[in-house]
C-alpha cells in the first residue's frame, strides 16, 4: 500500500468560523482515501498558533520558546482532528520515527521540536515512508510569486522548479510563525529525497481528492 503524506494548514481546519460541514467531509474523504493508501497527516498551528507567536515576541520570549508554543498548538490541532477520524491513532506522535511505526489506517500528527514549520515535519516524514506524494493543503490555491492575500496581481506558479524556490526562499529557518507556503528547511528535504510534492487550497475538498487520486487539479506542481 502507497503512503501518501498531506500536510494540512492550521487556518484550513481551524479558521475564525469553524465549519462543521468541511470537517465531515474531510473525515469523509481522508477515510475513502485510506481504503487505498495509508494516509499520514500533519496539522500546523494556524492563526491560534501565529497569535500567540506574536505576543510571545512582544514580551521578548527567544525564538525557541515560541517556536516550542506554536509546536503544542499544532499537537492541539492534530489531536482535535485524530478523534474526529476516529480510526487514526489517539496519542499523537512526538516525531516522525513514531508516526511511521504506528499501525493505523491514518495516522495524525502536529509539529516536532524548534527550528521548523510543520511543513518540513510533513517532508521528513514522507521521507521516512517512501511517500509515493506529498502534498501541502494550504489556504491559496497554490504557490504564488508573491502572496495572492495581499497583492491582487500575484501570479500563480502552476509548476515550479525546486531549485527556484530554495533560490528564493533559501534552506533555512528564520523565525517562528512565519507564514509562508513552504518553509526552507522542507524544500531542502524535498530537493535531497526527490519527494513528488503537491500544494492545493485545502479548503477546496474537491481539487484535494484530485490530487490524492493523480487526477488534474487546480494547484501548483513542484519540479524536482
Amino acid at each position: 500500500m502507497k503512503a501518501i503524506v498531506i500536510s494540512i494548514g492550521g487556518s484550513v481546519l481551524f479558521s475564525e468560523d469553524i465549519d462543521i460541514s468541511f470537517f465531515n467531509q474531510l473525515i469523509v474523504l481522508l477515510k475513502k482515501s485510506s481504503k487505498k493508501n495509508k494516509i499520514f497527516i500533519v496539522v500546523g498551528g494556524g492563526k491560534t498558533a501565529r497569535t500567540y507567536i506574536k505576543l510571545g515576541r512582544e514580551l521578548n520570549f527567544n525564538e525557541k520558546t515560541l517556536d516550542e508554543i506554536g509546536i503544542k498548538i499544532t499537537r492541539i490541532n492534530a489531536e482535535i482532528l485524530a478523534r474526529i477520524l476516529k480510526i487514526s491513532n489517539k496519542d499523537i506522535p512526538f516525531t516522525t520515527k513514531e508516526a511511521k511505526d504506528i499501525d493505523k489506517p491514518i495516522v495524525v500528527m502536529g509539529g516536532t521540536t524548534p527550528g521548523h514549520s510543520t511543513d518540513m515535519v510533513g517532508a521528513e516524514l514522507a521521507e521516512k515512508t517512501h511517500a509515493d506524494k506529498y502534498i501541502i493543503a494550504t489556504n491559496v490555491d497554490g504557490i504564488y510569486d508573491k502572496d495572492p492575500n495581499k497583492y491582487s496581481d500575484a501570479k500563480k506558479l502552476i509548476k515550479v522548479s525546486i531549485k527556484k524556490l530554495i533560490e528564493k526562499y533559501g534552506a533555512n529557518w528564520s523565525s517562528a510563525g512565519k507564514n509562508i507556503v513552504i518553509d526552507g528547511p522542507a524544500l531542502e528535504i524535498i530537493q535531497r529525497a526527490k519527494i513528488p510534492t503537491f500544494v492545493v487550497n485545502g479548503k477546496k475538498l474537491d481539487q484535494l481528492e484530485k490530487v490524492i487520486t493523480n487526477q488534474k487539479f487546480n494547484g501548483s506542481t513542484i519540479k524536482l
